[in-house]
């Protein structure tokens, strides 16, 4: 019989059988993954395994984290936990694969993890609908091809900010690109102030997409995280995905966002019957950080992907855990987080890159 790919690792790690002992307390993983380019490691992703694994013994109780900083939480679900150097803190959705729909409910024990083909040496929280602060970047395609549709985008950028946005606690910025990114509004919790920074963007030029995400998560997503409490960052980017001005590359802009530990929410412009290379190139932004590409088939239908990453916002569940064998040397560590249940979907960042000494 052939041997499913992560089991063969496991076995090889000294696993036997359908359990796998993870601090994490989930089954064990029996999961075929894709192999990826090699320029572009986040493409990996998991596939299906015909085995069902056992139940694992429930996870030990939140433990004191290297840098002596105990985790806090209450029952509204606030996740305060302190960073520590070798703690990751994933931010995921689950959906039901038959209809997209939003599960919210489900346990730890409901999910299996393995962070550089091993489990975890300790999950120190696991919360549902996490209440974690905002920190958004709307960066918006100004480029002269999507002129036609830059009225509305911006109408219903606006109207977004306006849903989502909780001033006590979240905070966003604005940023255009045609050829060159374009930074109007700064962090700021202000409404008027980001509304002001949409509006004041004019289309016009050529499309440096790469640059601007690259730009966007160097700058202000990636500074935005070092020395605070964990936030989810996310970057709602409207596009039509296609590049012709970039110096940077497709997997620069992928890997600085996974460097900034950013979530990429998009929104295509692309109104054409077809998918075009513009809409794949989203599609992997997104599916490499744990996010969602939307396909609006009418501009009028913009605001309906903007309710879409409303919700998905507001449904994600938040696990904070100390990889096992971690070392400080900038390496790329693959992230494999699954349902048990195969009729659950879960979104999550491939993977992300250990801070270097």
């Amino acid at each position: 019989m052939s041997r499913n790919p992560i089991c063969a690792r496991l076995q090889a790690a000294g696993f036997r059988g359908a359990t796998l002992a993870l601090a994490f307390s989930v089954a064990a993983l029996a999961q075929t993954s894709a192999q990826a380019p090699a320029k572009a490691p986040n493409q990996a992703a998991p596939g299906t395994s015909t085995t069902q694994p056992a139940a694992m013994p429930p996870a030990a109780s939140p433990a004191a984290t290297p840098g002596g900083q105990l985790p806090t939480g209450n029952d509204e679900g606030e996740f305060t936990i302190k960073r520590s150097v070798d703690e990751v803190n994933l931010i995921f959705t689950v959906t039901e694969k038959h209809n997209g729909h939003f599960v919210k409910d489900l346990q730890q024990s409901d999910f299996a993890l393995l962070d550089d083909q091993k489990a975890p040496a300790k999950v120190s929280k696991f919360v549902q609908q996490t209440n974690l602060p905002l920190r958004v970047g709307v960066v918006i395609d100004a480029s002269t091809s999507i002129r036609t549709r830059f009225l509305f985008e911006q109408e219903s950028a606006s109207e977004f900010l306006k849903q989502v946005l909780r001033p006590q606690s979240d905070k966003a910025f604005v940023m255009g690109f045609d050829v060159v990114p374009d930074l109007k509004t700064d962090w700021t919790n202000n409404q008027e102030a980001l509304e002001t920074g949409i509006a004041k963007l004019r289309p016009g030029g050529g499309t440096a997409l790469f640059d601007a995400v690259y730009t966007a998560c160097r700058d202000k997503l990636l500074d935005n995280s070092r020395g605070q409490e964990p936030v989810r960052k996310a970057m709602i980017l409207i596009s039509d995905g296609d590049d012709n001005q970039s110096r940077a590359y497709l997997d620069d802009s992928i890997k600085m966002c996974q460097r900034a530990d950013t979530i990429i929410f998009a929104i295509s412009t692309n109104t054409s019957p077809s998918r075009g290379r513009g809409d794949e190139v989203l599609s992997k932004m997104s599916e490499a950080t744990g996010g969602t590409t939307y396909f609006p088939k009418r501009m009028e239908q913009m605001s309906e992907s903007f309710h879409a990453i409303e919700e998905e916002l507001r449904s994600q569940y938040a696990l904070s855990y100390t990889p096992a064998d971690f070392k400080t040397d900038g390496s790329f560590r693959t992230i494999y987080l699954i349902a048990n249940d195969r009729k659950y979907q879960v979104s999550a960042r491939k993977g992300y890159f250990a801070p270097k000494n």
